[in-house]
């Protein structure tokens, strides 16, 4: 990411005098505005439409209110909780001189009552707390979520939408088969370009044509699938286009998804993702990288109670799958390797729980050597390498 800040605290001294702090609850149609005002005794909390100007007019009407109260507003900070909206309003804030931050929703505390009280004013209260907690530099109180800019969050658009036409392929032809095998037919084969064309010669278990409904609904589907196939190919072909026009020796990410290519059995597609969704990020340390892809363990601890969770999967979803995919393959492509070797001494007894309980551990041991290859070129130990 651009941006390189302590999540988990503000470093900038807080000036309460001269600072006016807000958070805002969002939804579709509304939004609550609270904040605290220098020289206002009141907290204020407005309710407006979900528009971004009328959220600067009423900070700039907040700023003067604050100055005719005898305090010259210096600093202000805008916190919002990181959802669907996405960091448009935040790059939007920032653009207009105001600091603007994305909380990380699981990251606020909240009542562990079992029927709470649940409203927008409460909601701000909440992240209210949290914020100032975060802004005078205690950690623990709630984290951001880095900021990307534009160019950050279109360069992961092509990867996630193929996941999805993937997935919206896999539909279509489970579907297929679903239909056919309805009519005793499970040999038909998909794959062939000609697939269309040989609806005509299917004939049922009973021996007879496909009805002419069935056979209309399957010729709708192959052109659906037809479809989705072709933009999944485009979605490809544009990716290897804009790596072959990146100048080779070019720092960026471009770069690290040609330096994770390189290593047998990490495809274009594998180090797309992993490089977008992550590897080009400023991660702390080892711990930051198996954080963020919810790979680290959720201990039980209570007096002589010690239990494991299992996984927090509370980091990023994609690259959690992806990498536990990757883990299998790399111990088909990387036998020689010592993350295989070490794999295969652990899961000697052979049995299916104990290989799937560590191979999400080589799936973060593999992760964290990846993000060494890529930030300070350490090749993982006995892995083979494609040539340059």
């Amino acid at each position: 990411m651009s941006q390189s800040f302590d999540t988990s605290r503000s470093l900038t001294a807080l000036e309460q005098d001269n600072t006016i702090i807000a958070v805002i609850e969002m939804s579709k149609a509304k939004w609550l505005v609270a904040a605290l005002v220098p020289g206002l005794k009141r907290q204020p909390l407005k309710k407006i439409g979900a528009d971004a100007p009328a959220l600067l007019k009423l900070l700039q009407r907040w700023r003067d209110e604050a100055g005719r109260a005898g305090h010259t507003v210096k600093r202000i900070a805008v916190a919002y909780e990181a959802a669907g909206d996405g960091f448009w309003l935040a790059r939007w804030l920032r653009a207009h001189g105001i600091e603007a931050y994305a909380i990380h929703p699981s990251s606020v505390a909240v009542s562990r009552e079992h029927r709470r009280a649940k409203t927008d004013r409460l909601d701000t209260e909440l992240l209210m707390r949290a914020f100032l907690g975060w802004l005078r530099g205690e950690k623990r109180h709630c984290s951001m979520a880095p900021i990307p800019t534009l160019e950050e969050e279109d360069a992961r658009r092509p990867n996630r939408e193929r996941e999805t036409l993937v997935g919206e392929q896999t539909r279509i032809i489970n579907h297929i088969k679903a239909i056919l095998a309805r009519f005793g037919v499970r040999s038909f084969r998909l794959s062939l370009r000609q697939a269309a064309d040989r609806l005509e010669t299917i004939r049922t278990a009973e021996g007879t044509p496909l009805p002419d409904n069935t056979r209309a609904e399957l010729y709708r589907f192959l052109e659906r699938l037809s479809l989705v196939r072709e933009q999944i190919r485009t979605i490809e072909q544009e990716r290897l286009r804009r790596l072959a026009a990146a100048p080779a020796a070019a720092n960026g990410p471009h770069a690290m998804v040609r330096l994770l290519a390189r290593i047998i059995g990490i495809g274009v597609e594998t180090a797309d993702m992993l490089v977008h969704e992550m590897l080009s990020r400023q991660l702390r340390d080892r711990r930051a990288v198996a954080r963020y892809a919810g790979l680290t363990g959720s201990p039980d601890e209570s007096g002589k109670r010690r239990r494991e969770k299992g996984l927090a999967r509370a980091g990023n979803a994609r690259v959690r799958r992806g990498m536990i995919q990757l883990a299998w393959r790399f111990l088909s492509f990387q036998k020689d390797s010592d993350l295989a070797q070490w794999f295969q001494a652990r899961t000697t007894d052979g049995r299916k729980t104990t290989r799937k309980t560590m191979i999400v551990a080589l799936a973060r041991k593999l992760l964290i050597a990846l993000w060494r290859f890529v930030t300070a070129g350490e090749v993982p130990q006995g892995a083979n390498l494609r040539a340059a």
